[in-house]
């Protein structure tokens, strides 16, 4: 299940001089999800456009209904560094509506294919100027920090991975996916990185 970021109830999403958070994380989701179906998965995007409004929770939901093999959350961060980050929960939370999650299965269950699907998307990523800002977990996010994870993990009953694909204030990021051979690159990275996590 593809979730590409924002809006939700936390905003609209970052934003670098050409790109926006909410446009980029969904032209890559489309893509990702022809790919991922060209290579014969089913695939259940959390949206159906780029500007539709849908709540965190909500996202989780569906793909707890599709009973999806893994929920695949597609952000660009804003702070001062570069490259591409990804995080997993590792522990149980508390969202703001009192839910706690995810269970410890769901978290041993992420805990397995977190490491398999960073390792094939960096692989994937070599010799692109796209630098590597590790596997983290989810507390090493503000939202996770507070809660223990993020409300997307916290009510996922699926393995959950969000995936920061490149920092959008960092010019150099912005460029590699504004251009179209660095947006395929992505979303061919993410497909392989997939792919290795659910074998």
């Amino acid at each position: 299940c593809l979730d590409p970021g924002h809006p939700s109830e936390v905003g609209i999403g970052t934003q670098g001089r050409k790109l926006t958070e909410v446009g980029v994380s969904w032209t890559v989701a489309v893509r990702l999800r022809d790919i991922l179906t060209e290579r014969g998965a089913t695939v259940k995007m959390t949206k159906n456009a780029e500007r539709q409004y849908v709540a965190n929770r909500k996202r989780a939901e569906i793909a707890n209904a599709f009973r999806a093999d893994l929920l695949l959350r597609l952000h660009c961060d804003a702070d001062a560094g570069s490259g591409i980050a990804v995080f997993y929960p590792d522990r149980q939370g508390k969202d703001k509506a009192g839910t706690v999650g995810p269970s410890p299965a769901v978290l041993a269950a992420t805990k397995k294919v977190a490491p398999r699907f960073h390792k094939a998307l960096t692989q994937s990523l070599a010799g692109t100027t796209i630098r590597n800002r590790g596997l983290k977990t989810d507390i090493h996010t503000a939202i996770g920090a507070k809660q223990g994870a993020l409300t997307g993990s916290i009510c996922s009953e699926v393995p959950v991975l969000l995936v920061e694909m490149v920092v959008l204030t960092n010019p150099k990021d912005e460029t590699f996916l504004a251009d179209p051979a660095g947006h395929e690159r992505m979303a061919q990275a993410l497909a392989d990185a997939t792919e290795a996590a659910l074998q």
